[in-house]
């Protein structure tokens, strides 16, 4: 069983995650798990958070002289920001005076304030917030990197780009895997386009001034992933299915398209099925095209896996939405949290790690093994049979 789940607040003292099920034997580079941690603060538009943190994880488990032991990972990652927030945060009981309690009684449309208050009966709105923030994806994106530096192991890479931002372009941008790795480190947005990039830079700074925010589209791609893995059988078990609920699970996501996705649906069938073809040298079904995003009937086909997850503006306006106040029951400004103008390409990222994990508990199921040699094995042993078919 391949799982991971993470625990923590956003100003509380750290954030947790504990990943099971990877083998024994692989090693682990510290310096990536920090290095994708890195990326995800990263990106033009991001708040004074990414100021204050500067994420690093520390293993308290499950590695051993460099290498997994086959056991559960712990990981965590501390919150700088918890030294202005002790009293706030206190697990214990404690006194606070009412100006310095931090209480939320004006709930912000969009996010899981008022819903998450209802739902646990809560009278201060904090309770909700402090866990729906997406400072969470912290110990997503480092159990993500683990399960990469596994998927590695086998060939398979993972990258991800912002294709469309505010509305620009009015057609997301469509690259190839070649395109997306010559992105600079240092590009603002992660997008290709220079030229659309500092449009979209020059709309991130007009919303700023406005006190709004702004959404876009990102999209992951996975390369080297063998034909097979998922499984077409029973409806939890498809993979693209299971790829979409991973990529929704991200804070703001609004809508998942794999491959061609909602275009596709507009399309007579002889523009959207990929057509097979065989590759007499390599000896292997290829497709000239990849309107399927690599995926078909719920199993991967050896193409590359292309997944777009559509983020919603951030929900924390800097000029506020009408609210009400959940004691008095009167219209009220919403409150306001520090937060971004956007966060998509760091939402790329987070896909990344989404993508990563859910690849690598395919993997785990199709091909085994307690120790990293043993799955090898299997892995090669599967290669064979696919080059004989």
């Amino acid at each position: 069983m391949f799982r991971f789940t993470t625990a923590g607040e956003s100003h509380g003292r750290a954030l947790v995650a504990i990943l099971e099920g990877m083998p024994a034997g692989l090693p682990v580079d510290v310096e990536l798990i920090n290095r994708e941690l890195e990326r995800r603060q990263w990106g033009y538009g991001r708040g004074g958070r990414m100021k204050i943190e500067k994420d690093e994880v520390q293993i308290l488990s499950g590695v051993r002289h460099g290498l997994t032991l086959g056991s559960p990972i712990a990981l965590m990652i501390e919150n700088k920001d918890w030294a202005n927030w002790t009293e706030v945060m206190s697990a214990g009981p404690v006194e606070i005076a009412p100006e310095k309690s931090r209480e939320l009684k004006r709930p912000r449309p969009g996010h899981a304030d008022l819903a998450g208050g209802q739902k646990f009966d809560a009278r201060d709105l904090r309770n909700v917030l402090e866990r729906a923030s997406a400072r969470e994806t912290a110990g997503r994106v480092a159990c993500g990197a683990l399960a990469k530096q596994l998927l590695s192991s086998f060939g398979a890479e993972i990258r991800s780009h912002v294709i469309q931002l505010g509305g620009i372009p009015e057609k997301p941008l469509q690259l190839s895997w070649d395109e997306i790795g010559a992105i600079p480190d240092d590009a603002p947005l992660r997008c290709a386009d220079a030229r659309l990039q500092e449009q979209m830079v020059q709309l991130i700074d007009s919303k700023r001034e406005a006190g709004d925010t702004v959404g876009g589209v990102f999209e992951v791609v996975a390369r080297g992933i063998v034909p097979g893995v998922g499984s077409h059988t029973a409806w939890d078990l498809k993979l693209d299915g299971r790829l979409a609920q991973a990529i929704m699970s991200i804070p703001a996501v609004k809508a998942v398209s794999i491959g061609a996705g909602a275009e596709a649906s507009a399309l007579p069938g002889s523009e959207v099925h990929d057509e097979i073809a065989y590759n007499n040298e390599t000896k292997e079904f290829i497709r000239e095209t990849n309107r399927a995003g690599g995926l078909e009937g719920g199993v991967t086909n050896g193409e590359e896996i292309r997944v777009r997850g559509h983020l919603k503006p951030l929900s924390t306006l800097r000029q506020p939405l009408r609210s009400v106040d959940i004691d008095t029951k009167q219209e009220e400004s919403a409150a306001f949290e520090r937060s971004d103008i956007t966060a998509v390409p760091a939402a790329g990222v987070i896909g990344e790690a989404m993508m990563a994990l859910t690849l690598a508990a395919a993997m785990r199921e199709k091909f085994g093994g307690d120790s990293l040699g043993e799955m090898k094995r299997n892995f090669e042993g599967y290669r064979e049979q696919l080059r004989g078919y």
